[in-house]
């Protein structure tokens, strides 16, 4: 499974009214960290396929969501569950790091 393409017209649809957790990983193609984070994403993606909604959200052509929600700097891993923002990850952190972040919230899911 890879991350799904999330863009301000679905994002309503694909993160807001989602039943599982959702993962955004606001990005650009020019942010070196991000590049760096990408193959963490698509990873968890793939381990919590069913369990956990993977999405990446290319800030530079969806700049309404990216300021909807306060991303002043990128990538930032936002955490949905049930339309809201639980949990906020800013820069390239290690995979535990998410994995610590998201575990919780599949085990109430």
């Amino acid at each position: 499974m890879k991350p799904i393409t999330i863009t301000d017209d679905n994002f309503e649809q694909e993160v807001l009214k989602s039943n599982l957790p959702v993962l955004v990983d606001f990005w650009a193609v020019w942010c070196g960290p991000c590049k760096m984070i990408a193959p963490i994403v698509e990873q968890l993606a793939a381990e919590y396929d069913g369990k956990l909604k993977v999405g990446k959200l290319d800030v530079d052509n969806n700049q309404q969501s990216a300021i909807k929600y306060g991303v002043r700097s990128i990538p930032t891993l936002l955490i949905f569950k049930d339309g809201k923002v639980v949990d906020t990850i800013i820069g390239a952190v290690p995979k535990p790091m998410i994995v610590n972040k998201i575990e919780p919230l599949l085990k109430t899911a």
